[in-house]
């Protein structure tokens, strides 16, 4: 099937054969695929621009200077949250590749995007990711930012990243007496939900 036939095939009404062509066009070397995938970022059909954020992360690591750029410097919040998204897609669709410095520094910055779209959403790109290197980006953002919304989705984003030091961070914010109220709420639930995941952990020698 032509490059052209598998980017129709994305706009298909049908998720199987969506995905279906999202992993052809992943696997394919055709030099002009990145360069047009980043141009369905803005399109008006959600179908297609979703289908376009997942297969730029099926594509993988390469994407990410492209998407960085579209992130931090478009005019279009619609490109700028569809760039973040599909930043979280490559951190799913290859776990085992390490997060480059430029995503995690790209990410860093979006946290600050006044716009809800991409800030939320670098939150939980940044917890897809869950390197020790996301945990401390977001606990660093959890004490300077001032925004309620990003910091109830950054206290609940640990209760899901497995690192045992999102116990200690949560439990400060529970402890802490000038913590908003729906911030601690926020905590206290998360904490159980991460003592959850902690313990369902496989033991290293199991």
């Amino acid at each position: 099937m032509s490059i052209d036939a598998l980017f129709e095939q994305l706009k298909h009404p049908n998720p199987h054969l969506r995905d279906r062509a999202m992993w052809a066009l992943a696997e394919s070397s055709d030099e002009t695929l990145i360069p047009r995938l980043m141009a369905v970022l803005d399109e008006e059909d959600t179908t297609y621009r979703r289908a376009a954020v997942k297969t730029l992360g099926a594509v993988g690591p390469a994407t990410i200077p492209p998407l960085v750029e579209a992130m931090l410097n478009s005019d279009n919040v619609t490109v700028r949250g569809s760039a973040v998204k599909a930043l979280a897609q490559v951190a799913i669709c290859h776990p085992e590749v390490p997060f480059t410095e430029v995503g995690m520094q790209g990410l860093t910055q979006a946290l600050n995007d006044p716009n809800p779209v991409v800030n939320i959403a670098a939150v939980m790109a940044l917890g897809q990711i869950g390197s020790p290197q996301a945990f401390d980006i977001l606990a660093e953002a959890l004490k300077t930012t001032d925004n309620i919304a990003l910091a109830v989705t950054i206290t609940n984003t640990f209760g899901s990243i497995k690192d045992s030091r999102g116990a200690a961070v949560l439990q400060t914010i529970i402890d802490d007496e000038s913590t908003e109220d729906y911030v601690r709420e926020s905590a206290v639930s998360a904490l159980s939900r991460l003592e959850l995941v902690m313990k369902n952990q496989p033991r290293p020698d199991s």
